[in-house]
This record gives C-alpha cells, sequence and structure tokens, in this order.
C-alpha cells in the first residue's frame, strides 16, 4: 500500500511577491517552491527539498505515496504530490504541488498495472503480448491506495484478452473504468502484417503492368 515510508517533509513558508525573481531565489538556496492546500484550509507557498520530493516520486508508490508534512508553525498532517513541474531540457524538478490527505475519505487516484508471467500463447503459440492499459483509476481510501495492480497473465491463450473485470477486486477499492475496458491481450504480429503485404500487393502489380507493356517488345 502507498503508505508514509519517508521521513517527514519538511516545508517552510513562504512570504513576499511570488514572482520569477522569488522563484530563482528559492531554486538558488538549494530548495523549491512548492505549494500546500487541500482539507478545506487556506493554501500555502512554501520551499522544500527537491531531493526528498525526487526520492518519493521515484519510490515504488511514486506519487501516490501518503507522507507526514511539516510546514513549520503548523499541524503535522498526512499529504501526497498531486503535481510537479520539470526543467524540459535537463529534466531538473522546478515545482511540486502537495495536497493534504484526510485519511478517513476516500479519493480518487490512478494505479500502475503490472503483467506477470508468460503468456501460453506467448510461450506455445508465438503470439505477442499487448499491454493496453498501463494505469487504472481507483477510489478508495487513502490507506488502502496499491503500490500496482498486479494480473498474472501465464494463463492467457493465443487471442486470449484481459479486461477491468478481470483484474483483482476487493472490498476496499473499486475500480472507476468501465468493466470492458481492455488491460491486455495476446495477439500475432505475423497476421496482421501478412493481410497488410496482401492490400498492398494488387496495387503494386497494377502500377506495374504499364511499364511492363511498354518496355515488351511489339510483335510482328
Amino acid at each position: 500500500m502507498a503508505s508514509t515510508k519517508f521521513e517527514a517533509v519538511v516545508a517552510t513558508p513562504r512570504s513576499g511577491k511570488f514572482n520569477k525573481n522569488h522563484a530563482r531565489r528559492v531554486r538558488v538556496s538549494g530548495k523549491i517552491p512548492a505549494v500546500v492546500y487541500g482539507a478545506g484550509l487556506d493554501p500555502v507557498a512554501v520551499s522544500v527539498d527537491p531531493k526528498v520530493v525526487i526520492k518519493i516520486l521515484h519510490s515504488e508508490s511514486g506519487h501516490n505515496t501518503i507522507f507526514d508534512l511539516n510546514v513549520e508553525g503548523a499541524p503535522l498532517v498526512k499529504a501526497m504530490i498531486v503535481d510537479w513541474q520539470n526543467e524540459p531540457i535537463k529534466g531538473k524538478l522546478l515545482h511540486a504541488d502537495f495536497k493534504r490527505i484526510a485519511m478517513d475519505k476516500t479519493m480518487r487516484v490512478s494505479v500502475p498495472v503490472l503483467l506477470t508471467g508468460i503468456p501460453a500463447g506467448v510461450k506455445n503459440s508465438g503470439g505477442i503480448l499487448d499491454h493496453i492499459l498501463r494505469e487504472v483509476e481507483i477510489e478508495c481510501l487513502p490507506g488502502d491506495i496499491p503500490d500496482h495492480i498486479d494480473v498474472d497473465v501465464t494463463g492467457l491463450g493465443l487471442h486470449g484478452a484481459i479486461h477491468i473485470s478481470d483484474l483483482p477486486h476487493s472490498g476496499s477499492i473499486k475500480f472507476l473504468g468501465e468493466e470492458t475496458a481492455l488491460v491486455a491481450h495476446v495477439t500475432i504480429i505475423k497476421e496482421e502484417a501478412a493481410a497488410e503485404v496482401a492490400v498492398a500487393e494488387p496495387e503494386v502489380a497494377k502500377k506495374g503492368k504499364p511499364a511492363e507493356a511498354a518496355a515488351a517488345p511489339a510483335k510482328k
């Protein structure tokens, strides 16, 4: 579950004019500007250590990680990273948004779908596993958010498919997507390629006939 796995993230309130120069000064000091909002409280502009934020984003639960947020001068709260901005060229973290989380209220999040095993249709019939839906949206209490949804595809035969309805359901998690939405299936790429060639061949032949006729010597 995407629960607290880190020490409390310490955030320092910011004041003054929040313009580009202000943000630049924050970054020069080794921090990044951020905003904390949610839980019916006023938003607070803060600065945080980017290394701590990056560590959370790169963890197994990623942005779904729930952690303690310590805004200086305010009570400790549970929070999540709901948005962040990277520098487009070097990828350096520039800004982050934190949302206060009420642990007793359900919330909507997207979690990754991980496929495990080698499908029988791939192993025995030369099929290809096509992973269509890599994330699914769910609704649950913050403490029940999974790091990912694991799906064993070992028994999936040729042309077999996994839909949202086939994902492991539990009483604590509600899937919000269509139950018939395709998550993954085993297909044959060779058949599709052959069909494309078959369609293209008559067109090539038609184009070739005039040239062949022009090159052939006239019968006497």
